[in-house]
């Protein structure tokens, strides 16, 4: 059967792909211990458990409107407000089955074919395909650890061309861990105006950074700036409600339109219950976060320790998000093929850099337990010593 031409140059997801794999070898009884998906192991907040439960006690089953209830897209408006003192109307905001559903619909809205959409790499594994889809172009900026993978502007001024239309932005970063703080995106944001380039900023991490860091959007930056941004972000890593699909999306009210429109011809409204879910959890106080990413950042700094004692491993420190991004340059194999043989051989899942960009790096989620972290990276320290330089 002839397959759309558009399909040809999209890749399966290598995380969803290897995270299935150590499900699938899970469920025969092997001892497979994941640090692949990007899935927080803490549950559901209960005030967003309860708010379901009472949806479904009233019939709130029905279809909502295709953007989002009123009620949280204003919620959104305020979480904004509150986090960044970034001023959106609901008018400026949708609400998406999930950030990733808001970037996918952001670029097939924004990006012609022969489009050049600016992509920092490492870079996380669906923006390319999102832009192959809309018939665009990535072109990929290169980051490295030596640099904290910050994305420098004089590097982002050579590649940027009047193709340039997009630059895609996502700090706290999945893979790396990398922030772009303040006066990184200052630097960026000249660039931005100077080669006019509209910005999609990925924040799903936000509320995941480290010792000193703090999480800054470009949009802040200046009415100007605010202007020709798209935030995304969700409630799927902050309130651990991946399964439930609620993302959102704020930027120029026109775009959102369209959008909105997009969205009636594709998958109308988000889930209804989940919709009522996420207003009670972007409702819950800052400390509920709070405690949640002192956690991770404990999990952070124990991993980076273990695999420090690696043998050939080398990783970066984390600045946010919750992987630790690793260089396996030293171990002499390829990441596609380190990550094979630790699932194989020691039954531990991790993602091979390759799919992100950097066939020189393996991604370890640290949203996990600290016993699977104990165990796990133990069993990677193990194996490097019988098979790294001996």
């Amino acid at each position: 059967m002839q397959i759309a031409q558009r399909m040809s140059k999209v890749s399966p997801s290598a995380t969803l792909r290897l995270t299935a794999k150590a499900k699938e070898m899970k469920s025969r009884g092997l001892p497979v211990l994941s640090f692949g998906a990007g899935e927080p192991d803490f549950d559901t907040p209960q005030a967003a458990k309860d708010e379901a439960v009472r949806c479904l006690a009233a019939g709130f089953t029905k279809y909502t409107p295709t953007s989002g209830i009123p009620e949280l897209r204003q919620a959104v408006c305020r979480k904004f407000e509150e986090d960044q003192g970034l001023k959106y109307r609901p008018e400026n905001v949708v609400i998406s089955c999930g950030a990733k559903h808001s970037l996918y619909n952001l670029i097939q809205a924004l990006c012609d074919p022969g489009d050049e959409v600016l992509i920092p790499a490492p870079y996380w594994v669906s923006y390319p395909e999102m832009v192959y889809l809309a018939g665009g172009t990535p072109v990929f900026v290169e980051t490295s650890q030596g640099e904290g993978f910050r994305l420098s502007a004089a590097r982002l001024e050579k590649a940027a061309t009047p193709k340039s239309r997009i630059l895609i932005l996502n700090s706290p970063s999945n893979p790396t861990g990398g922030v772009l703080e303040g006066e990184d995106l200052k630097r960026l944001a000249d660039v931005v105006l100077k080669k006019d380039l509209l910005v999609i900023s990925d924040e799903i991490y936000e509320y995941y950074v480290y010792g000193s860091v703090r999480h800054v959007s470009i949009a802040a930056l200046g009415e100007e700036l605010q202007a020709r941004t798209f935030v995304v972000n969700g409630t799927s890593k902050s309130y651990a409600m991946t399964g439930l699909r609620i993302g959102y999306l704020a930027g120029d009210a026109e775009v959102v339109k369209k959008i909105g429109i997009l969205q009636d011809h594709s998958t109308s409204n988000p889930v209804s219950i989940s919709q009522k879910m996420a207003v009670a959890a972007l409702g819950l106080p800052k400390s509920y976060r709070t405690q949640v990413r002192d956690k991770f950042e404990k999990r952070s700094r124990r991993m980076v320790g273990l695999l420090s004692q690696a043998e050939g491993f080398k990783p970066f420190a984390p600045e946010g998000a919750f992987y630790v991004f690793c260089d396996i340059a030293g171990t002499g194999l390829g990441s596609e093929t380190l990550c094979e043989r630790l699932l194989e051989e020691i039954h531990v899942a991790a993602i091979p850099g390759k799919s992100f960009g950097s066939d020189r790096h393996v991604r370890f989620s640290f949203a996990c337990g600290e016993k699977d972290i104990e165990e796990g990276v133990g069993r990677v320290i193990a194996w490097s010593k019988r098979n790294v330089n001996s």
